[in-house]
């Protein structure tokens, strides 16, 4: 605990030192500093937000994350202050070979296609970024090509607003077809959205789960097209998707425009009030519909405004409401303080009978257990599983999978780091089987994907040890081997 503590005052370093300093001075270089009254405003409104979850936004860890929360926020929006006109203008190149009519720069069918473009959009749904891959095809006309790498860039432009996936898709594509004058264009998206905590516990098996669902995503594919990619006697298209199917991208052939895209949000099946916070209440909100409660939703409108969106505007309305029930999942509670109790009482009457609970030697483990938690320094999400393993000494006893799930449920529910988590599950489960434990976090963090060093697919992983495990390297080594074989 020590280290970690000592972390704490590293920041403050931090924050007050150059690094910061250089930071603010490059945000107010791109628009996004703190000096601005929009950006003060989202500040006030991320403080509303923590005092509503019954944090303190003076502790350590939360004092800087008003901040990092309005930097997040504007750079994820900065496309609606872009043009397309200025990012393609001077990158349209005369091709020798191509014909006046449709070109041949890419081949027999003149197509070309830039595909895995790794991107990131909000969703306007409920606030919480969800990953894209994109991939762009164009056949070109009229003896130009526009350089490769505008077409990411146009694609990036769109992503940083508030979107949905259908509208991301048409609009990229809509923006391609006026800008750089093709015989066609084709758009096809890969999104990945974030599910609700409960989503993931409410398997009583994890095993069951996908490893697409095991490690949170709900997934959707959205097209759109133009041009000669419309056309139903041009098999343009099916080679657009012939070589997307070469990078392992499957999409339906003949869906030139996935029109009909399902609700995909999670937070949407939610019952809203009519108007952000004003009118109609939810049944289900019950207490919570408080002034604390309204108070958060207005905050999230002011963060809307601020960010020049209107948020009466349809595809808005409610968003506020289910960005607030999102945060509540992870309010500050008392339940981690019960959690010992309760798995002294489920332990004296467990044996090892439950499926989900392995042995290896004296080495009890249950694995991919699914969580989802809130970053407390950027008020993002991370989730991925956890592994638990600890040595068996009670005569053939153990902790029932099930209640282990629901403590790591408890723990991660909350403000956290994964650091901290690690370490809170290692503990609980130590107080009870004291000869050793040993746990392991794997988890993808979106403020790794949604802002500043954007490395999508990027995955952390995180080790407790205690008792045993920490002075024995053989049965720290059998364990990881489990987890090693059982993700084979």
């Amino acid at each position: 605990m020590g280290a970690l503590d000592a972390g704490c005052c590293f920041e403050d370093e931090l924050d007050g030192g150059f690094l910061e300093d250089a930071a603010e001075e490059i945000g107010c270089e791109c628009g996004v500093g703190s000096g601005s009254d929009s950006a003060r405003a989202i500040e006030d409104a991320v403080r509303v937000l923590l005092q509503g979850l019954g944090e303190d936004h003076e502790r350590e860890g939360l004092r800087r994350t008003p901040h990092r929360v309005a930097k997040a926020f504007r750079e994820g929006t900065s496309g609606y202050k872009q043009k397309v006109k200025d990012i393609v203008q001077g990158a349209l190149f005369p091709e020798a070979g191509l014909d006046p009519g449709i070109g041949h720069a890419g081949g027999a069918s003149g197509l070309v296609v830039v595909r895995d473009i790794n991107l990131f959009s909000y969703c306007e749904s409920c606030l919480l970024p969800f990953s894209i891959q994109c991939h762009v095809g164009y056949v070109p006309l009229g003896q130009r090509v526009v350089g490769l790498s505008k077409l990411s860039r146009v694609a990036d432009v769109f992503a940083r607003r508030l979107q949905d996936p259908q509208r991301l898709a048409i609009e990229i594509c809509s923006a391609l077809h006026s800008s750089i004058k093709p015989a066609g264009v084709a758009v096809a998206l890969q999104c990945w959205h974030i599910q609700f905590p409960e989503a993931l516990t409410c398997s009583s098996n994890p095993k069951h789960l996908s490893k697409l669902a095991r490690e949170g995503w709900v997934k959707v594919s959205a097209s759109s097209s133009s041009g000669v990619f419309t056309d139903d006697k041009s098999s343009v298209w099916d080679n657009f998707l012939a070589l997307l199917k070469l990078r392992g991208v499957d999409i339906e052939a003949g869906d030139m425009n996935l029109s009909h895209v399902p609700s995909w949000c999670p937070l949407q099946s939610l019952e809203t009030p009519l108007c952000n916070g004003h009118g109609a209440k939810s049944s289900k909100v019950g207490k919570n519909s408080s002034k604390t409660h309204a108070a958060m939703v207005a905050a999230v409108a002011s963060i809307l405004h601020s960010l020049g969106e209107n948020p009466l505007r349809k595809e808005l309305v409610g968003t506020p409401y289910r960005y607030v029930q999102w945060l509540m999942n992870f309010k500050s509670s008392n339940l981690d303080l019960r959690l010992n109790g309760l798995i002294l009482r489920e332990v004296s009457s467990s044996s090892v009978t439950d499926e989900n609970v392995t042995r290896l030697n004296e080495i009890l483990s249950v694995l991919n257990i699914p969580f989802c938690s809130q970053c407390e320094h950027h008020v993002l999400p991370f989730h991925g599983v956890v592994h638990i393993g600890y040595l068996d000494e009670q005569k053939g006893k153990c902790i029932e999978a099930s209640i282990l799930r629901s403590m790591v449920h408890s723990f991660a529910c909350k403000l956290q780091v994964q650091e901290r988590l690690t370490r809170n599950i290692a503990e609980a489960v130590y107080s009870v089987f004291n000869s050793g434990v040993m746990v392991v976090v794997e988890a993808r963090h979106i403020c790794m994907i949604s802002r500043g060093i954007e490395k999508v697919g990027s995955n952390t992983a995180t080790i407790a040890v205690l008792g045993q495990f920490s002075t024995d390297p053989i049965t720290k080594h059998l364990f990881l081997q489990t987890i090693a074989n059982n993700t084979c």
